[in-house]
C-alpha cells in the first residue's frame, strides 16, 4: 500500500512537471519581462511631473490628492518604443487616471502628445473614458473600474495597440502618430492605486 502511494505521488509529479499548472499572470518570472512597481516599492523607476502625493501604502503605489491645477504623473526613466505592458489598479469610482504610451513630451504629459489607455469611469464624454485610448480609439460600452482591483493588458508594436481590460478586448486599432517614448502614470482625480506594473520590451 506504501508502495502504491509512492508510485501515485510520483506519477503525479510527472503530470505536473509534463503540463504545467496555472499560475497568476503577474507572479510568473517570465523571461524579459521588468517589474517597474511591485506592491509599495517602484516609486524609484519614475520622475514626479506635478504635485500628486504619491507614495506608498497598504502594498501600492497611489494617489489621492494634489494641489496644483494640472495633472501629476509618474513618469518612467526608460524610453519604450514596442512593448506589452500589464498593470493591476484600483480605482475609486471619481477616479480620472490612465496609462499613458510613447509620450513625446516626458515633461508634460497629455492625451494629446501621448496615447492614454484611460480609466475614468465618469468622464463627461464616455466615447473615450474607461477601457478607451482618448481621441484615437473609441469604447462601447464603456467597462467600470471604480471600487475594484482591475487589469490592464495592453501591447503596442508598430502602428498596433492593443488594450484588453479585465480580460475583455476593448482596442484594437492601428495609429501611426507616435513612436516611442516613456510610460506615464497619470493622477487627475479621485484615489487610484498601483498594485503590479510590468513591461516587456518587444
Amino acid at each position: 500500500m506504501k508502495r502504491c502511494s509512492s508510485v501515485t505521488m510520483g506519477l503525479l509529479v510527472i503530470a505536473l512537471t509534463a503540463f504545467g499548472v496555472p499560475s497568476s499572470s503577474y507572479g510568473q518570472a517570465d523571461a524579459g519581462w521588468v517589474t517597474l512597481i511591485d506592491g509599495a516599492s517602484g516609486l524609484e523607476n519614475f520622475n514626479r511631473v506635478g504635485d500628486a502625493n504619491w507614495r506608498a501604502a497598504e502594498g501600492a503605489i497611489q494617489a489621492d490628492k494634489k494641489t496644483e491645477k494640472g495633472n501629476s504623473f509618474l513618469v518612467t526613466k526608460n524610453s519604450y518604443k514596442d512593448f506589452q505592458i500589464r498593470v493591476e489598479f484600483w480605482a475609486s469610482d471619481d477616479a480620472n487616471s490612465g496609462i499613458f504610451m510613447r509620450c513625446a513630451d516626458p515633461q508634460a504629459p497629455t492625451d494629446k502628445n501621448c496615447y492614454e489607455a484611460n480609466i475614468f469611469d465618469q468622464r463627461p464624454d464616455p466615447t473615450y473614458g474607461t477601457g478607451a485610448i482618448v481621441f484615437i480609439a473609441a469604447v462601447s460600452p464603456m467597462p467600470k473600474a471604480g471600487g475594484k482591483w482591475n487589469t490592464y493588458d495592453i501591447t503596442v508594436k508598430g502602428t498596433r495597440l492593443t488594450l484588453t481590460l479585465n480580460g475583455v478586448r476593448t482596442v484594437d486599432i492601428e495609429d501611426s502618430k507616435l513612436p516611442s517614448g516613456p510610460i506615464a502614470l497619470q493622477y487627475a482625480a479621485g484615489v487610484i492605486k498601483f498594485r503590479k506594473v510590468q513591461i516587456k520590451p518587444l
